[in-house]
């Protein structure tokens, strides 16, 4: 295992390991002077065409690190040639999955980091307006994003004729209405346009009609801070983080039944173990307890178990354990806790947000929700486990978007691996753990 995955990298830390310092905000003139802020977006408007740029992206390998992994520069790709119509970059700034809090750090502390990653994703696409939709309770976010913008067109690094070239940019704040379908790109571009969150059928695929039916590209902030951050270096530089197939850094969001939650930056590739017991991470289960169980990517990632404990956090390791990489937001449950009751509150919060535009995640989702909330007040029978397996499958893969997918990814996964669980809940007429967690 490398020793790279220990030393101060680059979205986070900005000169310290681990989790960025509270309150800690860093300015224009701290961006450009420490950490050779800008300096690549200045060597791709003097030194490169926007074919160029897009290759230098395919090249590196960056994949997108809001949840599907796409090829970055693939998809830069499909932007057609610039004609009569508008071209624009889109922010995916929406955070709205439990457990997940990667993009916050860069919003609130690194902004520069993310305005750079715009501009240079905008001249490689030809767009002319960015927009960076926020999350709406990321208050501190949308406040410290809009005065970096305005810094930003002050320095003359965004605005008109950058750097003294004929490439001009525009990049807004807009603040999302709480919806957690606007995630999905398609429902982001709907709210974005002034409209209700409801994901489009495809095609057309963004690229080729997407914001006010012009091509456009959607990047998670993420995705674009690692696109600064390469151009500010080389390729060679970024291959050398990672694995092959996953290179670069990852930001990993670690909660729930461990000594030290928080943000921690690593190589790509690293194992689950590393990350939940060592010392320089998460350091262990709560308490001395032991490991039952976590989601490796978001609450919307299916769950693995301690057999998994070794799989490499990266694009393709997940996949092999049975879930996905997603947004990296690893939320570890250990023994004492109920994992009917987990898929409860979590089921509670995906029929909450299903946009309702589709019959089997509208009522699938919330089918779901009822028999766990019987199984967990001891009102149900065994049959209604195999309901819910039942129900996960007719869901899968029936669904507009990945939504009533994702709901379905806790519930199928624990009842595989822990169905006597659920079972006991039906037998003994109650849930049979004390909730001692609660307290936490």
């Amino acid at each position: 295992m490398s020793d790279k995955i220990f030393q101060p990298l680059s979205i986070l830390s900005a000169g310290v390991t681990g989790t960025c310092l509270d309150g800690w905000i860093e300015s224009l003139d701290s961006y450009r002077v420490r950490h050779k802020g800008y300096t690549g977006l200045k060597k791709v408007l003097e030194t490169m065409q926007p074919a160029d740029v897009v290759n230098a992206v395919k090249a590196s390998g960056i994949r997108g690190r809001g949840g599907a992994g796409f090829p970055t520069g693939v998809k830069w790709s499909f932007i057609p040639p610039k004609g009569n119509k508008h071209h624009y970059v889109v922010v995916n700034a929406d955070e709205s999955e439990p457990g997940t809090f990667s993009n916050r750090s860069t919003l609130e502390q690194r902004p520069h980091l993310l305005i750079e990653g715009i501009a240079i994703c905008a001249y490689a696409v030809q767009a002319e307006t960015a927009y960076v939709f926020i999350r709406g309770e990321y208050y501190d976010a949308i406040r410290v994003m809009e005065k970096a913008i305005e810094e930003a067109y002050k320095a003359g690094v965004i605005g008109k004729n950058i750097f003294g070239t004929n490439f001009s940019l525009d990049v807004h704040v807009h603040p999302g209405g709480g919806a957690y379908i606007c995630g999905e790109e398609t429902a982001l571009l709907e709210a974005l346009e002034g409209r209700r969150g409801y994901p489009r059928l495809r095609p057309p695929f963004p690229a080729i009609e997407g914001l006010y039916a012009c091509p456009t590209v959607v990047n998670n902030v993420e995705t674009l801070a690692d696109a600064a951050l390469l151009f500010q270096n080389d390729v060679e530089w970024f291959r050398s983080y990672g694995t092959e197939k996953s290179p670069g850094t990852k930001v990993y969001c670690l909660s729930g039944m461990v000594n030290k939650p928080g943000i921690y930056e690593a190589e790509l590739g690293i194992p689950l173990r590393t990350l939940i017991y060592d010392e320089k991470f998460a350091g262990g289960i709560k308490n001395g307890g032991k490991f039952k169980a976590c989601h490796p990517g978001g609450s919307s990632a299916p769950m693995v178990f301690e057999e998994h404990l070794d799989t490499p956090m990266d694009y393709e390791g997940p996949v092999q354990a049975g879930s996905v990489l997603g947004s990296t937001a690893i939320i570890v449950m250990d023994e004492s806790v109920c994992l009917t009751w987990a898929c409860k509150n979590l089921m509670e919060f995906y029929h909450h947000e299903s946009c309702g535009q589709c019959t089997p995640c509208r009522e699938g989702v919330g089918w779901m929700h009822k028999i766990l909330n019987r199984l967990e007040a001891g009102q149900a029978s065994e049959s209604d486990v195999d309901l819910l397996m039942s129900i996960c499958k007719n869901i899968k893969g029936r669904s507009i978007c990945a939504l009533g997918e994702f709901a379905t990814g806790c519930v199928a996964s624990a009842i595989k691996r822990f169905p006597e669980e659920f079972y006991e809940h039906a037998r003994q007429g109650r849930c049979p753990f004390q909730k001692e967690y609660l307290k936490f």
